[in-house]
């Protein structure tokens, strides 16, 4: 399931990254990976706030419906 609509305060294993390569890189950066685990705080219009390696993580709307949890 996308971030966007991934229950709240549970931890999330990241499954896939469906973006282009430039925003995979980025993310890949920031500590978003496949494999890597991923809390969802809050989704407010789609738009995702995200805890990764304990590090608070804004997420737009669009690239948090690419993003895949389980």
């Amino acid at each position: 399931m996308p971030i966007a609509i991934a229950p709240l305060d549970t931890e999330l294993t990241i499954i896939k990254v469906l973006v282009d390569d430039k925003t995979k890189k980025h993310l890949e950066s920031l500590g978003v990976v496949i494999g890597g685990k991923i809390n969802v705080i809050s989704v407010h219009k789609g738009n995702a706030i995200c805890v990764v390696k304990g590090v608070r993580l804004a997420l737009n709307g669009d690239i948090a419906k690419k993003i895949l949890v389980a």
